[in-house]
């Protein structure tokens, strides 16, 4: 199962999702100054560069591995790690007293590989002076559990990925958690203190929704950088490849309550790119308040009101902050991209957060982060785009929410990204801009339950959308009114009514269809007006 681990093993175990379906290929550039097969043999401690290493060093490596046709390495995994099942591979575990230690506060783990996880990953120490260290294999650094007990594999095996630990309190240094994982593809997770793992980010989405094959690109090589002994925070760099795209990545991390990491990156295009995500986020969304939300799907035989990682994407662009209520259950996916210049900030945020939303013991999906992204030099003009793909299955992230540019990143040409990444619990929370009113839950059903007509019209739909935020007037006898569009059909008769059970807001309106109902997508948005003046974020949604 994907749900119900710890955080210790939660890393390395959480599997079948979209980025276990990727080709498993490691490439390298001719010429570069990467670990092959026989590098990797050496000792644990034997330089991997003979000068030490930089940021900028990175940089020249992913613009040379540009400058060539991409190379992919064949797959030489040994078969009795290719052919390990889900619970054998989850059964490798690695020995905690073979961490290696980054300062007094941080110390590091690793992934062995196997299973789905098939691809070498090339990992480096790089102290604070001094040439970067290759980390190669060694079997003493982990169990390998009761499928390969008594099997032996080379040196040169390399590792599928690490996750970093560190002391959230300050009194306790040698008391460490789990808060950071680079596992799979360019896939990375991060958590705040007392939190779960929930959605994952991604260095790059590549044709996401097409047209044509979505790209996989891949982190190929990490250096783990030595903090300072009492540092609270710590910096990692990555170098990316695939067929299309490669690039240099610098991540700052900070951990705690929140956890924030700063992204830096130059990328460099093979190919033109004309959709290439920036700072995408993964996600699952199975069911949850918002119903399934789609005419005509089926219901979720589940004792669990809700499964979700995520059950919104925010959007924030000058003078506006949007909420899209995920859904599944549409018959085919779902494509939304919402227009910004400039972006401010977006993110996959899971806003129930009590236990009674979920009921899940093991899983705790009340206390998985969400994500926000904050452009720190801008993203130019483009859309946050939105893909939802049906799924019945909670173990695949079937949502992508990324930054996407207006115009195609030419080939040859060099893009650089910043950004800073969040992790949000509970709201509000200062990191998403803006004092509005926020949207905490989304409820459709038949209009014909609360409003018959003769005859009864089953196409009619009643949305009842809770509003709640620190912004919005206490007093029941406030003059709050509701401002609600639909891009076809009619939104009638909206009610708005302070609920003093929550302290917050409730917004009913109903959509009648026109008839026909036109191709494409009906989008319905609504919000809550005071003097003409908006005090809550913008509801929009897909009838």
């Amino acid at each position: 199962m994907r749900d119900g681990e710890g955080l210790e093993g939660r890393g390395q175990t959480e599997s079948f999702s979209r980025r276990q379906t990727l080709r498993t290929t490691l490439s390298v550039a001719v010429g570069m100054v990467l670990p092959t097969a026989h590098d990797l043999n050496a000792g644990r401690t034997r330089a991997a560069a003979p000068d030490p290493l930089s940021f900028e060093v990175v940089k020249a490596k992913a613009r040379a591995l540009a400058a060539h046709p991409y190379q992919a390495q064949p797959d030489d995994l040994p078969p009795p790690l290719a052919g390990l099942s889900y619970d054998g591979y989850r059964a490798i575990t690695f020995r905690p007293e073979a961490s290696l230690p980054l300062g007094r506060r941080f110390s590091a783990q690793l992934f062995h590989r196997g299973f789905l996880q098939r691809k070498r990953v090339a990992l480096y120490r790089q102290p604070r002076n001094g040439p970067a260290q290759q980390i190669p294999y060694a079997p003493d650094l982990f169990d390998l559990g009761p499928d390969l007990k008594g099997q032996s594999f080379p040196s040169d095996l390399g590792f599928a990925g690490f996750r970093l630990h560190h002391a959230f309190q300050v009194d306790r240094p040698a008391d460490q958690e789990e808060f950071l994982v680079f596992l799979g593809a360019s896939y990375f997770r991060l958590r705040g203190f007392g939190q779960e793992y929930g959605l994952s980010a991604r260095g790059a989405a590549l044709r996401t929704g097409g047209p044509g094959a979505e790209e996989f690109p891949d982190f190929t090589a990490f250096w783990i950088c030595e903090p300072e002994p009492d540092a609270r925070t710590i910096e990692i760099w990555a170098l990316l490849d695939s067929p299309s795209l490669a690039g240099a990545y610098r991540f700052r991390v900070a951990p705690g309550d929140p956890s924030v990491m700063h992204v830096e990156a130059s990328l460099y295009p093979r190919t033109a790119l004309e959709h290439l995500g920036l700072a995408p986020l993964t996600s699952m969304f199975l069911h949850g308040a918002n119903g399934p939300g789609a005419r005509s799907a089926a219901p979720f035989d589940d004792f669990r009101p809700q499964v979700h990682d995520s059950d919104g994407l925010a959007v924030v662009t000058r003078g506006e902050r949007l909420w899209r209520p995920l859904v599944n259950g549409r018959a085919q996916p779902q494509i939304s991209a919402f227009g910004v210049d400039p972006l401010e900030g977006f993110g996959l945020l899971q806003r129930a957060r009590d236990f009674p939303a979920y009921l899940d013991v093991q899983a705790r999906h009340e206390a998985r982060p969400g994500l926000w992204i904050t452009p720190e030099a801008g993203f130019g003009a483009g859309a946050v785009r939105l893909f939802e793909i049906p799924s019945r299955e909670e173990y695949m992230d079937n949502i992508v929410a990324a930054f996407v540019p207006g115009a195609p990143l030419p080939a040859g040409t060099e893009r650089a990204v910043s950004y800073t990444l969040t992790t949000v619990g509970a709201e509000p929370a200062t990191v998403v801009p803006g004092t509005l009113g926020r949207v905490v839950s989304t409820r459709v059903g038949s209009a014909e339950r609360l409003r018959p007509t003769t005859p009864p019209s089953p196409d009619r739909r009643l949305y009842v959308i809770d509003f709640a935020g620190p912004g919005l007037p206490a007093d029941r006898g406030a003059d709050l009114a509701a401002d609600a569009s639909a891009s076809a059909g009619t939104m009638v008769d909206p009610v708005v009514e302070f609920v003093p059970q929550t302290g917050g807001w409730r917004l009913y309106v109903e959509w009648r269809p026109p008839t026909p109902l036109p191709a494409g997508d009906v989008i319905l948005r609504a919000r809550l007006v005071r003097d003409g003046r908006a005090v809550t974020e913008t509801w929009d949604a897909v009838a």
